[in-house]
Formats: C-alpha cells, structure tokens, sequence
C-alpha cells in the first residue's frame, strides 16, 4: 500500500445502469476502490448488487457507464480483460464443471488444454498451500461433482485466489463455511490485505461484514443509497439502511407438539463418494414442533434430507409417515405424503435454470387442480399463482416468464419457499432455508416456518447457523458422523454445549441417539 496519504483508486466505477426489460437492476452507480481496502456491498435481493460486480468482471454489459482498472478502462463485457487487469471473482452461483477434478476445475483456463497435464505438481503443491493458508479443506482429486455444496464453495474461492488477483470480488464466499473456517479465511483475508489485495464483499451476515469492511455501501431498488465506515455503525443502522424501515425479529411462543407425522428408527444409509451415511439414527417429528438439526457441513444432514424427500431409501432401520411404515419410498411418495422440500442447493435440485418463473413455480404440483384440467394444462392459473408468490415473498424479477436463471440466489430461494409453503404441506424439510437472503427477507421465511408449525405442520429445518437454529427450534439435535445426539429442549443448551455435541465429544463422552 502506498504510504502517507489516502490509498490510491484501483477501481473507478462510474454511473454504472443496467436494464433487464422494464427492470433497472443498476441506476447510476459511483464509487471507488482503493488499494488495501476492504468494500462491503449490502443490499436486499434483487437490489443489484450481483448485476453490479456481473458488469464488473464482464459478464455483463453496462447500458451506461464505465469502468476503470489500475488506471485503464475495462472493455466492457469481456472476463479476460478483467481478469488480465487483476480482478478476480468467486461467484455465488457455482461454476465448476462437475466431470473434472478439483485440481483441473482450479487450473482450467490458465493454459491452453492441450498443456493441462504440465506443471501439475507445480499446481497441486500450490493449491494445497493455498488451502492450508485459508482453512479450504478439499481433495485435489476429487471429482467435482461429489462434493458437497460447502466443498464446491472452497473450490471456488481456491480458483480465484490461485490466478494472484489484485482485486478479489467475493460474492456470498461464507454462505457454507462453518464459523471456524469462516474465522480462517479473514485472517488470511486480512494479511492479504495489508500487502495490497484490494476486496469487494458481498454478504447478508452484519457480523461478517462489520468484521472485515473498512467501509459500506448500501444498495436499495438498484440504487446506491448510503455509505458509511464501518467503525462508524452497527447492525441496527445496517439494516435500516436497507430496507428503508425497522426489523423486528421473530417471536417464538411456546410449542404445543401433537402427534408424530414422521417417525425414523435406528435407520443407517449407505455412504456415497465423500458423504456420510446415516449410523443407527432416530428421530421423531412432531406436528406443531419446528425440530432444529445443528451439525458442521458434511456429517449427515445431505443423507438424512434426502431419505425424508426420497432420494435414497434405508438400508437398515424403519421408516414410518403417519404411523405407517414407508414402502417404494420415492420423490413423488413423499410429495404424496404431504412432505414439502426446501432444498440444500438452489440450483442443482431446487429449480430448473432454463425454465420459467411459472414453471418452476408447478414443478412439484404441476399434474394437480388447479393447474392440470382434465388432461390440460391451465397456464392462466399457473400466472396467476406464479403472481401470487412473487407478490407475497417479494421476489425481485422481470416477471413469471422470465428465465428463473436470471434471478439471484436469494431470489430463486425464495421463489422456491413460495413454491413450498403456499402448498401447506404437513411435514416441512427446510434445508438451509434462508442461506443468501437478506436480513428482510430471512426475518420473512423465519416468521413462515413459525406459522406454518402454529398451523400444525411439522417442520425439520437443518441450518448450519446455530443462532438460527437456537431462535426457532422448539427441540435441537446436534448430528456428527452420522450420529444423532438426544434431543434438547429449547434454552437447554449453550453455544458452547451444543458445539461439543457438533465437535463429536458428547457421543464419546456417553452420549446416544434419541
């Protein structure tokens, strides 16, 4: 960094504006990026901030507007100049290709093919360095395609610190990394930073942003609205910035449980690739009860959601819904059983990138009244339920007949809740349910599930993020190695007590499954 005086402008955007349609994702947006310097970009979903770092690495094209790096102006819609001028991206959406390993998806694109098989080891030493630097835990030789969501998200981030960017857009980065690791990228992220790397931040999490940001700026209805110093606010200012109104936060009432909907018993899974199976797990679930699942990425919870939404079946152990054992257990049987899946991964297995709002809206009931009429589809009903769910859950769109792949994360995610809870399932498995919304919209989803389980739903959410799980869970089980801890009633247990659980100490220290 240079000394005395202010950092000197690594980039310069200028009255930045995109349109999508009738849509202004960007509306004149200035500001500047120093050297050294840490941005955090806040905003709602949909307030532009994904389209404005898009533009910047060049995926898109501004409809007006510039932009300059390290004293050049990027040529606009064009990723390898960005990247040739230094600026590197870890995307919220996943970009790796699945049929190639971790090493090669890391070296893609920095040789030609035809020499990807020099300079390996050179490669792998370094990205396992890169890895221990950051606390990124990954198998170089592994196959992109069986990793977990967190795994893929380490992989991201390696990719882009492996081109030695000078400025780093990171987008979401800890949306699946545990708090521990978390913790590890910052530091690292900080010592970086001293010697000159230049960061945008983008992230719904207060604490992360107030953690690493030098300064805030705020976006709201693709405009920039406010900046700040970070050491000059707090989360309670934030937040009214970007929403425009006070958030309240959920209140929880008492639980009145009633009977078992979903009930598993000393049911064990099958391991696939680097995933944990289940070990001899039980578990009830309650109507009227929201049962919080706890647990470190990668130690069961991707097994245990996918045999209640019937991807796989048991291979010991039964199964009961409704106090009937499930036979030819499937996808479309458990959509039968009442079971509404808020699933893990947006993308992979929660929509379909090429189809349509309104489609994806009927996905899972698209073969029922009112929008399957003796044989014919009504798409009148379809627009006007697609309608209905982007009004309610304030989704941030061009409208029902636009491409669900154009929308960012967090409003695909809540498409996706809308989708699930206007069906008024009775067991709902809410994976990961808020992971990417913003504070607004995770008060929204939150205050749902909880009136959802006052209706008399069952409602499973499995969370990576403890504070979640401590404010809405009635009962709190904590599963690690595909073990699952007793249950908890609510304000039993510490933090501290429940990260023992997570750490696996409390099965060894006597501990077993509910």
């Amino acid at each position: 960094m240079p000394s005395g005086g202010e950092a000197r402008a690594v980039l310069r955007l200028r009255n930045i504006t995109k349109r999508f349609g009738p849509l202004t994702a960007n509306d004149a947006i200035t500001f500047d990026l120093r050297e050294g310097e840490v941005i955090a970009l806040l905003g709602e979903n949909g307030a532009g901030k994904t389209t404005l770092m898009n533009i910047l690495f060049g995926h898109y094209m501004a409809d007006a507007g510039e932009i300059e790096a390290f004293g050049h102006i990027l040529p606009p819609g064009n990723p390898r100049a960005a990247l040739e001028a230094g600026v590197g991206m870890v995307h919220q959406h996943f970009t790796l290709a699945d049929n190639l390993s971790v090493l090669e998806n890391i070296i893609l694109g920095t040789e030609p093919l035809w020499r990807l098989g020099s300079g390996r080891a050179a490669a792998r030493a370094r990205i396992e360095q890169l890895s221990r630097d950051f606390g990124l835990a990954v198998h170089s030789d592994a196959k992109a395609g069986t990793l977990s969501v967190g795994e893929r998200q380490r992989v991201e981030i390696l990719k882009a610190l492996y081109r030695d960017a000078r400025v780093l857009i990171l987008d979401e980065p800890t949306a699946v990394l545990t708090p521990q690791e978390t913790d590890d990228l910052f530091a690292t992220l900080r010592k970086a930073v001293a010697r000159g790397l230049s960061i945008i931040f983008i992230s719904h999490k207060m604490h992360e942003v107030l953690a690493i940001s030098s300064r805030v700026l705020v976006l709201r209805h693709g405009r920039l609205v406010g900046e700040v110093a970070t050491a000059e606010t707090d989360r309670h200012q934030l937040a009214h910035m970007m929403v425009g109104s006070e958030i309240r936060a959920p209140e929880v009432g008492g639980a009145a449980p009633g009977r078992v909907l979903l009930r598993l018993r000393d049911v064990s899974t099958v391991p696939v690739g680097n995933a944990v199976g289940l070990r001899s797990l039980s578990l009830d679930l309650r109507a009227g009860q929201i049962t919080g699942l706890a647990g470190v990425s990668g130690n069961g919870q991707t097994a245990l959601a996918d045999l209640i939404a019937g991807e796989i079946v048991p291979a010991a152990g039964a199964m009961e819904i409704g106090g009937r054992e499930a036979k030819g257990w499937t996808p479309k049987a458990a959509l039968e059983a009442g079971i509404g899946r808020i699933p893990e991964d947006r993308h992979r297995t929660g929509t379909v990138a090429d189809f349509s709002l309104a489609e994806n809206a009927v996905l899972e009931a698209y073969e029922k009244a009112p929008f399957s009429r003796r044989g014919w589809f009504d798409w009148q009903a379809v627009d006007r339920h697609t309608r209905s769910i982007i009004e309610r859950y304030d989704v941030r769109c061009p409208g029902p007949d636009a491409r669900i792949r154009l929308l960012s994360g967090g409003n695909m995610q809540k498409l996706i809740l809308g989708r699930v809870l206007e069906a008024e399932p009775a067991i709902i498995l809410a994976v990961q349910p808020v992971r990417g919304l913003d504070i607004g919209a995770v008060t929204y989803v939150q205050n749902r599930l909880i009136e959802a389980r006052e209706a008399g739903a069952a409602v499973l959410l499995i969370s990576e993020d403890l504070d979640e799980i401590l404010t809405l869970a009635d009962v709190i089980h904590v599963i690690s190695e595909g073990r699952l801890s007793p249950a908890f009633a609510r304000g039993s247990k510490s933090p501290a007590e429940l990260g023992v659980w997570m750490a696996g100490q409390g099965f060894e220290e006597g501990g077993h499954a509910a």
